[in-house]
């Protein structure tokens, strides 16, 4: 029968990604365990989507995700040895939020999510992804990371599931985004 567990974190330390063992609580398994989450979020935005064009991008940014999480997830000098993450895949995001956004009609106030399943989950996604970018941040300013393309992608993530969770509110047949009133009168 296999194991689905080595045991090797019983004590609070995890291996990284080529050397080195960190506790579990350090910055660099806070930051690819929150990118993880980003992605299982995305995932259900995936699982509920009506869209089909937003299926395609979303599985391309969780694949995208996996990569980062690998250069997040070794030190410095291990990381060197990967295949680095690339300035093309934020053109990619990019050049998708832009026309994304050319067919959408943008919202005069804030939106308060909620409106599809499929544009909620993105939202809730959104909100994992913020996270994320804090802590990635955080290592990019302390010298644990030496690729400021992934801060910029997940900052442009962000931007992208703004855009596909209305994007979804469309495609569910959601005339206008429910936006937040305003206190004042």
């Amino acid at each position: 029968m296999p194991t689905y567990y080595s045991g090797e974190g019983d004590r609070g330390y995890t291996s990284l990604l080529g050397s080195g063992k960190v506790p579990k609580y350090d910055l660099r398994p806070e930051t690819y365990g929150v990118l993880d989450e980003a992605s299982a979020a995305l995932g259900l935005g995936r699982a509920s989507a009506q869209s089909q064009k937003t299926n395609e991008v979303l599985i391309a940014v969780q694949r995208d995700l996996y990569r980062i999480m690998a250069e997040v997830a070794a030190l410095p000098e291990d990381a060197a040895r990967l295949d680095r993450f690339s300035a093309e895949r934020l053109e990619w995001m990019e050049d998708e939020i832009a026309a994304l956004g050319d067919q959408i009609e943008m919202p005069g106030g804030f939106v308060i999510p909620g409106d599809s399943p499929g544009g909620a989950a993105i939202d809730l996604a959104r909100t994992v992804v913020r996270r994320a970018e804090r802590l990635v941040a955080r290592m990019l300013h302390q010298d644990l990371l030496q690729n400021p393309v992934i801060l910029a992608y997940i900052n442009r993530l962000s931007s992208l599931c703004f855009i596909l969770a209305l994007w979804e509110n469309e495609h569910a047949d959601v005339d206008r985004p429910t936006l937040a009133k305003s206190d004042r009168r």
